[in-house]
């Protein structure tokens, strides 16, 4: 059965200029009545949208043309204040949804709150709360990339279509690092080996570990399970039990494990936001012998002092894309570069409209990518 679009309208809320001049500078969208991503024509719109503050700091949006009945793609990035991006997100699509549109389709490069998506001690875990508010405002399809783990997507009851940004950066240390097949790949802890394994395959060069490291706050000492007291007591429990207690981990000597000695160190993440674990990393490879540094992240966070850490380390370049805004940081650091990924968006945004599949953008992607 043939499916029958439904006219399409785009709203752009805080996105940065990044994003905004890959849509008009490099097909970030299809023109208003043009060939699309892959040689499909179709028109849409882009509606006006008053969002803004009100007399008592309340976001208030306001939709100043009909909707009904078409699809509407919702396009957020995250800024600073990430709370008051969460919140024209969710009264926006909320407002889509009481002006009758078809399908409210939310497109977030990077999901915010995504490394809280674990229990710690007694806290709670936030990313699953922002699903279930996203869900519940009326998105009806989520399209995003490299969520922090993958396992966030089952937070959703509705579809989630999690891109990957590492074909862009593989095709990036084959263009732009001339010696890369004297590289070597990097995992700057054992939680990110998995990342650095598909990479490594992929450009069929050698992997290196480094462990030993400050301890991460993703590691499981700070998991909600060690949350009881490690004293023994003998008012919670009866006097004849004896509940044996975990061993504490003892950080070992930090190590490679691994040769890079004479090599280009590529290390690789999702996230780089706190650069301190990346310049110690950097440091470490520097002393074992390699002689470029690269660091490679789908989201470039970069919050904080990270612009004048990365230039004043030993790392050489920095390749981030450009799912967050982080012009600010490119002028404060001449050693941040970014690859543009705007083209896996327009693509997924024309598919979804057309009623097309998506595997083509899943193509060669195992369980473990």
């Amino acid at each position: 059965m043939h499916h029958r679009a439904a006219p399409i309208s785009i709203v752009w809320l805080l996105i940065g200029r990044c994003l905004r001049s890959s849509r008009s500078e490099r097909g970030w969208l299809p023109r208003r009545e043009g060939s699309g991503v892959g040689g499909c024509t179709f028109k849409y719109s882009e509606f006006q949208v008053v969002v803004g503050p009100n007399a008592q700091a309340e976001t208030r949006v306001q939709i100043q043309e009909s909707i009904r009945g078409k699809d509407v793609f919702v396009i957020q990035t995250v800024s600073k204040d990430v709370n008051t991006t969460i919140m024209e997100m969710l009264i926006m699509v909320y407002a889509c949804r009481t002006s009758c549109a078809r399908s409210i389709t939310g497109v977030l490069p990077y999901f915010p709150y995504s490394k809280q998506c674990k229990m710690r001690k007694r806290g709670s875990i936030v990313s699953k709360l922002i699903a279930s508010m996203m869900c519940k405002a009326g998105l009806t399809h989520l399209i995003t990339m490299d969520l922090h783990q993958k396992e966030i997507q089952g937070f959703f009851n509705i579809p989630v279509d999690n891109l990957r940004a590492s074909p862009f950066l593989l095709q990036y240390i084959q263009e732009e690092i001339p010696d890369y097949r004297n590289a070597v790949i990097v995992a700057k802890s054992p939680a990110s080996a998995k990342r650095a394994q598909s990479f490594a395959e992929r450009l069929r060069l050698g992997i290196a570990v480094i462990h030993g490291e400050a301890q991460d706050a993703e590691s499981d000492q700070v998991d909600g399970r060690h949350s009881p007291p490690t004293v023994k007591t003998t008012g919670a429990i009866h006097p004849s039990m004896e509940i044996p207690l975990l061993i504490p981990k003892e950080k070992p000597p930090i190590n490679v494990v691994g040769d890079v000695g004479g090599r280009i160190a590529i290390i690789v993440d999702d996230i780089i936001d706190d650069v301190d674990s990346f310049v110690a990393a950097a440091e470490t490879l520097k002393e074992r012998g390699a002689y470029k540094i690269f660091v490679m992240a789908t989201h470039g966070l970069l919050s904080s002092d990270a612009p004048r850490f990365i230039e004043e380390s030993a790392i050489d370049e920095v390749v981030v894309t450009n799912t967050i805004p982080h012009e600010l940081q490119k002028l404060q650091c001449p050693k941040i570069k970014t690859v543009d990924i705007s083209m896996i968006l327009s693509e997924a945004i024309r598919r979804i409209h057309n009623g097309e599949s998506m595997s083509y953008l899943f193509r060669n992607i195992g369980v473990d990518d």
